[in-house]
C-alpha cells in the first residue's frame, strides 16, 4: 500500500466488508482480459460470499482463473472545504471456489438474504426450494486483506496511522 499512513487493521477491512452496500469483484479471463462488476457479498469469518448465475462472463473467467480481487468501499462522504472525499476501503485478494454442497449453498444464501433482504425471510424456505438449482453460490476465501481510511476529525485534520475518534 503506497499510502502507508491511511491503512487501516484487517478487523477495520473486515468491519467495512461487513457494512458495504456492494463491492466490486476483479477476475481475469484465459485471454488475460480483466473484468470487474458489482456483486453483494456477505462475509463468514476470512470467507467471502457472492452469489450469481450458473452462467456467464463471471463464472467463465472464476471457473479458468480462480483468483480474485474484491474492493469494498463505505462511509464515503464529500469534504466540502477541501479537494477530497473521506472514505474507507477493503481490499481482499483470495482464490474463488464454487460451492457446490447444497447445505453450504443454503447457509451462504441465508446470509446474504438476512444482510440484504432481512424483511423477507419469512419466504426464504421457499424461494430456496424453488431457485437454489439455478443459482449459483462462490466462496472466496481470504489470502490478503487490506484496509484504508481517509477521514477528518472534528478540527479537520486527517487521522492517520489508523487513528479513531
Amino acid at each position: 500500500m503506497r499510502r502507508k499512513e491511511r491503512e487501516m487493521p484487517e478487523a477495520f477491512a473486515l468491519e467495512v466488508v461487513d457494512k458495504c452496500m456492494y463491492a466490486t469483484l476483479a477476475t481475469a479471463g484465459t485471454d488475460g482480459q480483466p473484468y470487474c462488476v458489482p456483486v453483494s457479498v456477505v462475509r463468514d469469518g476470512r470467507v467471502v460470499y457472492i452469489h450469481c448465475a450458473m452462467q456467464g462472463r463471471k463464472t467463465d473467467n472464476m471457473r479458468d482463473s480462480p483468483k480474485v480481487c474484491i474492493s469494498c468501499v463505505g462511509d464515503v462522504h464529500l469534504v466540502e472545504d477541501k479537494f477530497t472525499v473521506e472514505y474507507e476501503s477493503a481490499v481482499i485478494f483470495g482464490r474463488a471456489e464454487e460451492v457446490t454442497a447444497d447445505e453450504e449453498k443454503t447457509q451462504a444464501l441465508k446470509l446474504i438474504c438476512e444482510r440484504f433482504a432481512p424483511s423477507q425471510m419469512q419466504a426464504f424456505d421457499q424461494a430456496v426450494q424453488r431457485s437454489l438449482h439455478r443459482t449459483a453460490v462462490w466462496k472466496v476465501q481470504a489470502t490478503e486483506v487490506t484496509g484504508k481510511r481517509k477521514k477528518y476529525d472534528h478540527n479537520g485534520e486527517e487521522m492517520k496511522f489508523g487513528r479513531m475518534e
